[in-house]
């Protein structure tokens, strides 16, 4: 049997009454988890169910992971956690479908409505016929990926944080992208369009072929990190294979060709900033991704560059 004392250093009506001893009767130090007293907590208290808690060691303000036992994070029999409200949660896959329709839904009524938002007819160019179709796959393929193979190891994330991650999305590759490209200034009367290299179907083929590539590249590294999980757990495993050979972060190096490719055929500036935004970001995750590698696996992890071959 075990007991632990919750507490906060802030009241919260979600749980009236605190401090509140929590009882294991089956647990010891040893064999409870922070998930466990999180269950627990939550059972006495509905509202303040298990994703909006993070619990802590007294006098710390860091998070204890689910899995840690009490023994681990220092806490004795009858010894102390403090909770905090992280707010109300939202599901990462519930999350991620609303990032991704945002664009859409936008390109569509752009490119559909010219007159809405342009004023006028637009005679769609080659290009724009091109553009247009890469980006609703590229969106459709990363919806399908988020229902059906993604497996994240956190289940949900506070929900205010949504409008936040949309807007990278929703606004830069939906709105700013969509009304660029779109425009008469690339339409199949634009001199920046007729008699250039933009207006050539071997060119937009070509670069076509190489954004398929990184398109079904990212998939693939997407299906090779899904397999290293088990549905139900937060297992981690060093990930070999294509692209994982040479890079920690192949998904983020074949996006980030993707959206080259789509910058280099419209010269628009828009393009040239959401792939400059999205790199930036990527390029975090994937600096953060590679020291964690390092540090969870040691000596085993391979060598590997972070998300450039051979180079960085």
């Amino acid at each position: 049997m075990v007991k632990v004392v919750v507490s906060s250093s802030r009241g919260t009506s979600l749980a009236p009454g605190l401090p509140y001893t929590v009882d294991l009767p089956d647990k010891t130090v040893d064999t409870a988890t922070v998930a466990d007293i999180k269950a627990a907590f939550a059972a006495k208290y509905p509202k303040f169910y298990a994703s909006r808690q993070k619990l802590s060691s007294k006098g710390d303000k860091k998070g204890l992971s689910d899995d840690t036992t009490l023994a681990t994070a220092g806490v004795s029999d009858g010894g102390e956690l403090v909770v905090k409200d992280l707010g109300p949660q939202i599901s990462w896959t519930t999350v991620f479908v609303i990032e991704y329709i945002g664009p859409l839904i936008v390109h569509p009524l752009v490119y559909n409505l010219p007159r809405v938002f342009y004023g006028g007819p637009v005679q769609h160019s080659l290009l724009q016929k091109f553009v247009y179709a890469q980006v609703i796959l590229h969106f459709l393929k990363r919806e399908l990926e988020t229902l059906f193979v993604h497996r994240f190891s956190h289940g949900t994330m506070p929900f205010a944080y949504i409008f936040r991650n949309s807007f990278h999305y929703h606004v830069f590759g939906g709105v700013f992208l969509s009304y660029a490209v779109y425009s008469p200034t690339y339409d199949a009367s634009s001199p920046y369009i007729q008699g250039t290299i933009r207006d050539d179907p071997r060119f937009l083929w070509a670069c076509t072929a190489v954004w398929l590539w990184a398109e079904l590249s990212n998939g693939l590294a997407h299906l090779t990190l899904r397999n290293l999980r088990p549905a139900g757990t937060k297992k981690r495993a060093i990930p070999y294979g294509y692209g994982f050979n040479l890079v920690s972060c192949p998904n983020y190096t074949f996006e980030i060709i993707g959206w080259t490719v789509l910058s280099i055929m419209t010269g628009s500036y828009a393009a040239w900033f959401f792939l400059f935004a999205g790199t930036y970001f990527m390029w975090m995750w994937a600096v953060k991704k590679h020291r964690n590698y390092k540090k969870e696996f040691g000596d085993k992890y391979p060598k590997r560059n972070i998300l450039v071959p051979f180079i960085y």
